[in-house]
């Protein structure tokens, strides 16, 4: 993605570690059982498009084994780990001008990827140019739409239905779509794509969670982004955080699509 538009560019590093390394230990089984879910196998050419710190990539490359090969494309590798298998090669690059060989992957897989991007679609015919016929592609991306509190303060619910719109506006006046996880499908349906397969996971979770201690590391970390907007207050991004720190509250931060497809055999 250009840098200009990742919402996270300019976050501190070592925050910004922490909230992928957090995304991975909340959400890496869900994405290693849907990569399962394809047949992954040894000797598979996979794709990973934005691997953030690693895990994905570093796991896939455990499954394909010596004789298979995991490409990991991420515009900044800095949190990617120096010791990987020899099977795993890092590439530096924006998925929407990569230089990539066409037809040649068996899996391609992103997560939380398409949505950073206005022009998602040129990325997402890049990853599916890049499949093999009858390679396999899985996609998982956020509906923020289905953000809402359910149990805290009224103070904590106020501010994070601020902070749910300053999210909103935010994907919105960069041209990106905060529920992108809802066109997944007839994305891919448009595409003609086989044996396409959708799951939408809307957790909900209590203070103290792992979700919500992410949400409270981005709000941090986007804080001046959503001031900007003029809807969050500090007082909204402090009753935010409170109430991902209640264990007594409850929320919905975001939901997850998550579809998987098949390229046609010809």
């Amino acid at each position: 993605m250009a840098q200009p538009d990742y919402v996270f560019t300019t976050a501190d590093d070592r925050l910004e570690l922490t909230r992928l390394q957090a995304i991975e230990q909340e959400f890496d089984p869900a994405s290693r059982r849907r990569l399962y879910a394809t047949g992954l196998t040894t000797g598979w050419r996979c794709l990973e498009v934005g691997p953030g710190a690693g895990s994905m990539m570093q796991w896939m490359g455990e499954k394909v084994g010596a004789s298979g090969q995991v490409v990991a494309l991420d515009l900044s590798t800095k949190f990617l780990p120096a010791r990987r298998p020899e099977q795993v090669e890092v590439q530096q690059g924006d998925i929407r001008t990569a230089a990539l060989p066409q037809g040649s992957f068996d899996l391609v897989h992103a997560r939380y990827v398409l949505v950073h991007l206005p022009d998602y679609e040129v990325a997402l015919s890049r990853m599916l140019a890049a499949l093999k016929p009858g390679g396999w592609i899985v996609l998982e991306e956020p509906d923020f739409s289905a953000s809402r509190g359910i149990a805290g303060t009224a103070a904590q619910l106020a501010a994070m239905q601020h902070i749910h719109q300053a999210i909103h506006q935010m994907y919105e006046s960069r041209g990106m779509d905060y529920a992108l996880g809802l066109k997944l499908l007839s994305l891919l349906q448009r595409h003609g794509l086989s044996e396409l397969a959708m799951e939408y996971e809307a957790p909900v979770s209590a203070g103290g969670s792992g979700l919500a201690k992410m949400m409270a590391m981005s709000a941090q970390q986007l804080r001046e982004k959503y001031l900007a907007t003029g809807i969050v207050t500090d007082a909204d991004l402090q009753g935010y955080c409170q109430m991902a720190d209640d264990p007594q509250s409850r929320a919905v931060y975001y939901a997850t699509a998550a579809v998987t497809g098949r390229e046609n055999t010809g």
